[in-house]
């Protein structure tokens, strides 16, 4: 039996009563250690929690992958992933642009998905077919905008210095040298919005599976094409491009890659 709609409403909502009450709160953070300040807090953890034990009492033989608590049966037909902060740094910051992510693989494959913001009480849905948008603006189905060319688009990424590769840097540089408008900061945010029509474009890199695993079908299934750089499936995370229609996804896999 696969989740529906309703159960996925209820896995953000339980999250949210976990991080809404902490968000712009005085917060105890820890940073996890790397090669940047990974920060984690008490409601990252906390709402995880909540969205895994919802989960193993309702499909105890699904796997789980998770940010703050480990992974089990990653190799069983359905796999819910999990990012209970997604944009923790924004999070801490007290700017509403950081997300619930859970996402659900079928072999491998990212099916259906949930982006929650609980500040601004909105919540994108790919049901496996389509994608779905409810919140302040009504509710309606998602379709990504019809910008075909770089020379046009809106441009997102999380943060310039992220790519700290000096190859990486030369050829995100290259895209953002060509764009209409480029914007900085917006976490899984930008992907909602690319969803939504609003922006079309998002490229990044160093992405883990669980900042992805939402994100793959609201964009695919409201029209969008997200990709690796080289073209590959996204679903394991890594560099991303993630783009509002085919041919855009095309010019900005040949620039990238030139």
């Amino acid at each position: 039996m696969l989740p529906d709609r309703a159960f996925f409403d209820r896995l953000a909502d339980a999250a949210k009563a976990e991080t809404l009450p902490r968000f712009r709160s005085a917060l105890d953070v820890t940073d996890k250690g790397g090669q940047f300040y990974d920060p984690v807090t008490e409601g990252d953890q906390r709402a995880e929690t909540a969205i895994v034990s919802l989960i193993e009492a309702a499909f105890p033989d699904h796997g789980i992958l998770g940010e703050e608590h480990g992974s089990k049966g990653l190799d069983r037909e359905f796999v819910w992933v999990i990012d209970p902060i997604d944009g923790t740094r924004a999070f801490i910051s007290g700017v509403p642009v950081w997300g619930t992510l859970i996402g659900f693989y079928q072999n491998g494959r990212a099916r259906m998905g949930v982006i929650h913001q609980p500040f601004t009480g909105e919540r994108w849905f790919a049901d496996g077919i389509k994608s779905h948008y409810r919140g302040p603006g009504g509710d309606r189905v998602l379709k990504t905008s019809a910008c075909e060319t770089i020379s046009n688009a809106i441009l997102f990424t999380t943060s310039p210095h992220l790519f700290k590769d000096a190859e990486d840097d030369r050829r995100y540089r290259a895209i953002e040298s060509k764009a209409r408008l480029f914007r900085y900061g917006c976490d899984c945010y930008a992907y909602a919005l690319l969803a939504s029509g609003h922006v079309d474009l998002v490229v990044e890199n160093s992405l883990k599976p669980y900042d992805v695993g939402a994100l793959i079908p609201v964009v695919e299934q409201a029209g969008g094409v997200m990709t690796t750089w080289d073209g590959g499936r996204p679903e394991m995370g890594g560099h991303i491009v993630a783009a509002a229609n085919a041919k855009l996804h095309a010019e900005a896999l040949e620039i990238l890659n030139s």
